[in-house]
């Protein structure tokens, strides 16, 4: 398929009533360009297996359907409508079994590069859910994962909230409706800050669409699939959340879940996660260890950068490359385990920076979980 960089045609296919994601990629598929779509009779299109209502709907669109769309994109430096054939449409999102044709996004593109982990779960949470959704994800965030959730209330705000207080990592709020609207209301000033703080708010529905129920299941696809993996909180037996997780697990995404009180029913849903072979996790770290060979292909090696030819000692190179913090971290260590909150103390570090170089470290051979938070150091050729 050849992007013709002719906007307003996959617009209007968009807005086509019935066309859905996978009648507009088969249409595609038949006819090359949403150009082609749109000029082709009605005979051409039914011939090509486009059902007669909709080859009809395809016919009668009036050229400046997408009007709306075209006048919001000029509105503003920060809003995006992106195509499937642009390479700015998340790789990740290709491969799903139905992959929104076209995607609009207020904010910052580049986070979409970044690694991600949903975060979901009820909408009426617990106070206990509340904070674990905003430390996991302030931890998380921290380490380098943008956090992204629904921009729903209860765990999904909490979720960017957490985010946002690290300081470090952007958050993707991915939206059921079109992004001249925010749903709900009363996380506007959510949203407005999400966009000042590098993040993003994504829609795959265009400009005027409003709040219809089917249309958060759909969104929830999208939440996992460009996400490395999904974080659920907590969860009743019926909540969307679970859509979330199930979509992950075809997506052949990882799927984690926190345990509750078997009292408690919004734990309910986590625990059937676990049954069902979710991950079940305590801390962020846990997650943070299971994806950590997918990390390792996002994060940027200081040691691999510094590879050269020369005569260098690996030794010298490595001290070379070693940020102070990283240093400062390796000194605190020695070859008996010792905990995280002993290397905050010793390094004066915050938890979040510490943890973050601890991951780095570990991924390049340096040091060793050991468990119940401890630390190692194995590479005695390596002089902090």
């Amino acid at each position: 398929m050849k992007h013709q960089n002719d906007l307003h045609h996959w617009l209007n296919l968009l807005r086509v009533p019935g066309i859905g994601p996978k009648r507009f990629m088969s249409a595609l598929h038949h006819f090359n360009t949403p150009q082609s779509v749109m000029n082709s009779a009605l005979k051409t299109l039914t011939a090509k297996g486009v059902p007669q209502n909709v080859a009809q709907a395809i016919v009668d669109t009036n050229d400046n359907a997408s009007q709306a769309d075209i006048e919001w994109l000029k509105q503003s430096s920060i809003h995006h409508i992106i195509t499937i054939a642009d390479n700015a449409y998340p790789e990740q999102l290709k491969s799903i079994n139905d992959p929104p044709p076209i995607l609009f996004a207020k904010g910052s593109l580049s986070c979409l590069k970044d690694p991600q982990l949903a975060i979901v779960g009820s909408r009426n949470p617990t106070t206990g859910g509340r904070d674990n959704a905003q430390q996991f994800a302030k931890h998380l965030a921290g380490n380098g994962l943008t956090i992204t959730s629904g921009l729903a209330l209860g765990i999904d705000g909490f979720a960017h909230k957490g985010a946002l207080d690290s300081l470090a990592s952007p958050t993707i709020a991915v939206t059921a409706t079109g992004l001249d609207i925010t749903y709900p209301s009363k996380h506007q000033k959510l949203a407005d800050f999400i966009v000042e703080n590098s993040g993003l708010i994504l829609s795959e529905y265009p400009i005027g669409t409003p709040v219809k129920a089917p249309f958060f299941p759909r969104r929830n696809r999208i939440i996992s699939g460009i996400s490395l993996g999904t974080l659920v909180v907590e969860a009743a037996i019926k909540s969307g959340s679970l859509i979330t997780a199930r979509n992950a697990m075809e997506q052949g995404k990882e799927v984690f879940a926190i345990p509750g009180s078997i009292h408690n029913p919004l734990a309910k849903g986590c625990h059937r996660l676990i049954r069902e072979g979710a991950k079940l996790v305590e801390t962020a770290e846990d997650i943070l260890e299971e994806l950590a060979p997918q990390l390792q292909t996002f994060l940027q090696s200081p040691i691999e950068n510094s590879a050269s030819n020369t005569d260098a000692s690996y030794e010298e190179t490595t001290q070379d490359v070693l940020s102070s913090d990283q240093r400062l971290i390796l000194e605190a260590m020695g070859f008996d385990p010792v905990s995280i909150d002993r290397m905050v103390v010793q390094t004066g570090l915050t938890i979040d920076v510490v943890s973050s170089i601890l991951l780095l470290l570990e991924l390049h051979g340096h040091i060793s979980a050991c468990g119940g938070g401890q630390y190692v150091r194995l590479n005695t050729s390596v002089t902090p």
